[in-house]
């Protein structure tokens, strides 16, 4: 383990060492030494001279809107296992489900903030006051992140509309909440007719692997009312708004048309304590599956490390991934027979 790689999310070298780390002085050394590398964020430019044939890489990556990343993990013959591809046989994704259970709570809160007069919004209480009407707070996509969303908003007070194309998924969130929550099936004129009473929009849509289509075009903006904030959850996979660009917890926000955007990736790491501790929850049974059987047997074996591979010596064999760069993809299982 890096030395002091604990110390942002309050856990010191010597808890790790108590547990049996080898703390050693940087990441290089780590990199160096490693055969199976453990991280959170998808390899930095900084990184990619420590990628190398052999090694195995088990992190979030979001390859989609990454393609200079994909080339270094494929000429670098790198097996990468994403977290945000594993999935299980209920169609869950296990990995991903505590850091959108936080990116959700999460974006209702930076929301209500960013609403707030002094930080460039319209001015409006997310909950409202007796006389006063609450804050419309709308929330495209019903899955994890966007279910958390709508139970933080709707526990603050605030009118909450959930727009999504899955019918059944909008049944289940209507009985969740016991029909105090508007749900709509999603089309390009609902989402406009509920834009334009917007106060708060909150981008959850996720198709895993794959870049996040635009739901919110930049003409729509002009509806909006001015000092209305969108919040992209989905930035990570590319965003859902057409205006987003990824910016970064020091340097959160731009405006356009007058509309304020919080498009931070990776917006977990603002509460590196609770993200530590519920994404190890999640992601230490595939860790030690893959530690003790390694990534072919591993893959064999569970269907769920399978659909996480990204690349495997010098081939993309992510299709979702492969698709939304344009590029050939091969099968996995055809590559560890040989065939390939």
């Amino acid at each position: 383990m890096e030395a002091r790689a604990g110390e942002g999310n309050s856990l010191a070298d010597t808890e790790y060492a108590d547990a049996g780390a080898t703390i050693l002085n940087s990441a290089a050394e780590v990199w160096g030494k490693a055969d199976l590398v453990i991280k959170v964020k998808e390899p930095q430019p900084a990184e990619y001279p420590f990628l190398r044939p052999g090694l195995t890489l088990f992190t979030y990556l979001h390859l989609a809107p990454l393609p200079e990343l994909t080339d270094r993990l494929v000429e670098a013959k790198v097996s990468a296992v994403a977290y945000e591809t594993i999935r299980e046989a209920d169609g869950s994704l296990p990995l991903l489900t505590p850091m959108s259970e936080v990116a959700g709570r999460m974006a209702v809160q930076i929301g209500a903030q960013y609403l707030e007069a002094p930080n460039g919004g319209r001015g409006v209480l997310l909950g409202g006051v007796p006389g006063v009407a609450p804050a419309n707070v709308l929330i495209l996509g019903g899955g994890t992140a966007g279910y958390n969303a709508a139970k933080v908003a709707h526990g603050m007070g605030a009118h909450v509309t959930i727009i999504d194309k899955n019918l059944n998924r909008l049944r289940e969130l209507d009985d969740i909440f016991n029909s105090q929550v508007v749900t709509l099936a999603c089309n390009a004129r609902i989402i406009g007719e509920t834009l334009r009473l917007s106060d708060l929009v909150i981008g959850c849509v996720l198709i895993p692997g794959a870049s996040t289509p635009k739901l919110v075009r930049r003409d729509m903006l002009g509806i909006m009312k001015p000092g209305a904030v969108l919040v992209d959850v989905s930035i990570d996979q590319g965003g859902c708004f057409e205006t987003s660009r990824a910016t970064t917890h020091t340097n959160p926000i731009y405006f356009v048309d007058g509309v304020l955007h919080y498009c931070v990736s990776n917006m977990p790491a603002a509460v590196p304590h609770t993200s530590t501790l519920a994404l190890t929850n999640a992601t230490l049974p595939y860790l030690v599956r893959l530690a003790n059987q390694g990534l072919e047997r591993a893959s064999r074996e569970s269907r769920a490390i399978y659909d996480g591979v990204n690349t495997y010596r010098g081939h993309v064999v992510c299709a979702a991934a492969a698709e939304s760069q344009g590029r050939e993809w091969r099968e996995l299982s055809a590559l560890m027979s040989g065939s390939g």
